[in-house]
């Protein structure tokens, strides 16, 4: 087997993070022309918008999930690193799902339903084995959540095969909720902790640094947690739509003490502290639009673009110069990617308000998330797929 291939399967962080930005690129562009072209749509045995959520949610950002777990619980355990045997094992299980949802219309629902909820228990295996040897709660609940996801997915096939009436939207909701759960309390963790160490290397007294309150920590945990099981269990409803409201606004007070103006020099870790700040507006715009005012559509797309797209690009990158021993500035490309990927959930946002031009609007923000996509695989292929640079010196 070739170097570059071995190269690539042999660390998580490399094979998911390529994954994800090569299927986040070709999501983006296959909606952009069925937007422009819909008769184009192959039949999936649902509707394209569904295809297009569901895969942006249990698609996408499950490989960034996959990346991301398999290189930093190994950190957080001491517990070695998953062997390339398996890294090909689970990259060849998300890939036959994402293969299973595009050849819907042509198999089984009950097979695609398998095949496409393989890939998350497997993951939630092999994590769950590296935890058990420092079970803290503070990381366990990332299996807690994980089986979230599982479930949410479940719900949506449930639906397409016909054995429910009316759990797909449930289940695209909260699959997306529970990924903002997993942001709101990662984020919680390393924006703080990162902009506090650039503050300190850069000489900041320390009375500048980020300063965490415990009670609104514990609070916000709280509700990252109720708010995705209570959509499960009740559905698009009062109740959770509440919970978003005062999830969004602790996530906002928690974000008011992190320094994000000094962040700004930095834009590798501004980007961070945009995707939060994305995550707090969008929960408070979901809770009004659930309780009847502005729109709930709206608001998901700035919680799945604003949020889980910026955050994940953040991360990513972060995590793939890092790993692969590359200095913690963000490239040209990437630094543009940060910004195209604020600007479309901005502009989806702005478009569902519009009388005139709403199409135009996505457009607009499908084009931006393709090019900040784009731009992410130019800044960081050498990064995932070339060899580790050597240390200075």
């Amino acid at each position: 087997m070739p170097t570059f291939i071995t190269r690539i399967l042999g660390e998580g962080f490399r094979v998911f993070f390529l994954s994800a930005g090569l299927y986040g690129l070709f999501v983006g562009l296959v909606w952009g022309l069925w937007l422009v072209v819909p008769y184009m749509a192959p039949d999936y045995g649902m509707t394209p918008p569904m295809w297009h959520a569901h895969e942006m949610i249990f698609g996408y950002a499950t490989a960034a999930l996959g990346g991301f777990f398999l290189t930093a619980v190994p950190n957080w355990t001491g517990a070695p690193e998953a062997r390339a045997r398996f890294v090909t094992l689970a990259a060849g299980l998300w890939l036959a799902g994402r293969m299973a949802m595009w050849f819907s219309g042509f198999l089984p629902p009950v097979l695609v339903a398998v095949v496409d909820l393989s890939f998350v228990p497997v993951l939630a295996a092999k994590i769950a084995s590296q935890l058990v040897r420092r079970p803290k709660p503070q990381n366990m609940i990332f299996l807690l959540l994980l089986s979230f996801i599982w479930v949410a997915d479940l719900l949506t096939h449930l639906e397409w095969m016909g054995v429910t009436a009316d759990t797909l939207q449930t289940g695209l909701r909260a699959g997306l909720l529970a990924l903002c759960a997993m942001i709101a309390i990662l984020g919680g963790r390393i924006t703080p902790a990162f902009t506090r160490n650039a503050m300190k290397r850069a000489g900041e007294p320390e009375d500048k640094w980020p300063v965490s309150a415990v009670g609104l920590d514990k609070a916000g945990m709280v509700l990252v947690l109720i708010l995705p099981l209570s959509v499960l269990a009740l559905g698009i409803s009062l109740v959770p739509g509440t919970l978003a409201l005062g999830l969004g606004v602790v996530q906002t007070l928690r974000m008011a003490r992190w320094r994000t103006r000094w962040a700004v020099r930095q834009p590798i870790l501004l980007a961070l502290h945009v995707a939060l700040g994305m995550l707090a507006l969008g929960l408070i715009l979901w809770g009004l639009g659930v309780l009847g005012i502005g729109s709930e559509i709206a608001a998901l797309h700035v919680l799945g673009i604003g949020c889980v797209g910026g955050m994940t690009l953040a991360v990513m990158s972060r995590a793939a110069l890092g790993h692969s021993g590359r200095d913690l500035i963000a490239p040209g490309p990437m630094v543009v990617a940060y910004g195209l990927m604020a600007f479309a959930a901005v502009s989806r946002w702005i478009g569902t308000e519009l009388d005139t031009g709403y199409l135009g609007a996505m457009l607009l923000s499908d084009g931006l998330w393709v090019c900040a996509f784009a731009l992410y695989l130019i800044a960081m292929w050498p990064a995932l797929t070339g060899p580790r640079a050597p240390r200075a010196g």
